[in-house]
């Protein structure tokens, strides 16, 4: 282990990654079984999504693991899965196969633009200030999915309000909520898993948490492995629809990668992340396989911070993930059973841990706080990584230009700005 992750240059061991990897798949297993209830919306098989959700994860993360040694786990994307089951079938009219060939065309680009190593550029020319919003607007972001998904918040007359917490899911999370932040405050090791677990627990006499019983054998990929259509991808919705893969997924791991990292505190002297390339490989190679097996986009997940947030530092952390998603094809009825309310807490609390590099963001200089601000503030008003960094950017590159202070702005970020100005335009 430590030839291949070199655990003591990062100054960490076996148990603390081990240990920071289970907390990032218990914080993300969830994805499981939402990813195939949302594909099975658009008329996909639900056994054969869940096999392929398990597989592209651990595939995707493998490659994170090995080939960047990074802590950061990959999976098919919230928002991207429901792009793909709502927008692209069922609101245009595509069938899932012609909707699987545009992620599996988006996949091949993305290869293709990491190996000519232009989505690094794009990373590595974000401006200082805009990574460290990044990693606070990500932490509010995930915060408030911690919120959402115990009923905590929930929609209502002024589009969030306060949901009944004296019952239920929202009562489990709130009372898991206090427990992990005790473990939290006394620095007991492992806090967050232990709270994920002891909140599972608090659920049984509530009902809230419940045995989901099933076959503990992985379904077959069969009725969704290699199922491509290729007619009409010359289309102008069908090009808009691989752009919009592209430009979210983009994004969005642009940010997780940027956020998790300034959180580990692996970024280099010049705000650059080590092994960029090798870390945006993994999902463009992820993206691609997933496709192949049938699931939508995969994408380098923000609960990758739960983990880091345990002192996750390797790619060893990220091999636990990837282990635990090929165990997962044998136990799915116990993942199932862990409810949203007792990975809140976790989310919760890692929102507190990612806002910590606020402190540094410089506030004094107008153009370089307005978009600091934006970033953030976007981020989870539209509950959206890719929304908070195309608006963040857009302000800045704007800022920059009408005080005269052009010189400052890299070509990469002129490329950037058209791009995000295309998404605007095409919407």
């Amino acid at each position: 282990m430590e030839k291949l992750f070199k655990l003591s240059a990062h100054k960490t061991n076996v148990r603390t990654e081990v240990l920071a990897g289970v907390t990032t798949f218990l914080t993300m297993a969830y994805i499981l079984i939402v990813n195939p209830l949302m594909l099975a919306d658009a008329g996909m098989d639900f056994g054969a999504v869940f096999t392929a959700t398990a597989l592209s994860a651990a595939i995707a993360t493998l490659v994170m693991a090995f080939l960047a040694n990074l802590p950061f786990a990959l999976a098919p994307g919230m928002g991207l899965n429901a792009f793909f089951a709502y927008t692209v079938v069922l609101t245009m009219g595509y069938s899932w196969q012609q909707a699987l060939t545009a992620v599996f065309i988006e996949g091949i680009i993305f290869i293709l633009l990491t190996a000519f190593n232009i989505r690094e550029a794009i990373v590595n020319s974000i401006p200082v200030n805009m990574k460290k919003a990044i990693s606070v607007g990500i932490g509010l972001f995930i915060a408030f999915i911690g919120l959402q998904n115990a009923g905590i918040i929930v929609d209502g007359a002024t589009l969030v309000e306060l949901g009944d917490i004296t019952h239920g899911a929202a009562l489990v999370a709130m009372i898991g909520l206090v427990v992990t932040s005790v473990l939290v405050a006394f620095k007991v090791r492992g806090a967050l898993l232990l709270g994920i677990v002891a909140t599972t627990i608090v659920g049984i006499p509530f009902g809230v948490t419940s045995w989901a019983g099933g076959s503990f054998l992985p379904p077959s990929l069969a009725p969704t492995f290699l199922a491509f259509s290729f007619a009409d991808i010359f289309s102008i919705d069908m090009i808009v629809i691989v752009f919009t893969f592209l430009f979210v997924d983009m994004f969005d791991t642009v940010g997780t990668l940027i956020g998790c990292a300034t959180k580990a505190e692996i970024l280099e002297k010049d705000g650059t992340i080590p092994k960029c390339k090798e870390a945006l490989f993994a999902d463009a190679i992820g993206t691609t396989v997933g496709a192949m097996l049938g699931t939508s986009t995969v994408t380098t997940y923000v609960e990758s911070s739960a983990g880091v947030s345990e002192g996750g530092k390797t790619g060893l952390t990220s091999l636990t993930v990837a282990v635990l998603f090929l165990v997962s094809l044998f136990l799915s009825p116990l993942f199932i059973s862990i409810p949203g309310a007792a990975t809140a807490p976790t989310l919760i609390l890692v929102g507190l841990f990612m806002i910590s590099p606020v402190k540094d963001i410089d506030f004094e200089e107008a153009t370089e706080a307005i978009p600091a601000f934006l970033t953030i503030l976007l981020m989870v008003t539209s509950y959206s990584i890719a929304n908070g960094i195309m608006y963040g950017a857009l302000s800045w590159i704007l800022l920059k230009l009408f005080t005269k202070k052009a010189k400052e702005i890299s070509p990469t970020m002129v490329i950037i700005a058209v791009l995000l100005l295309l998404k605007l335009l095409l919407g």
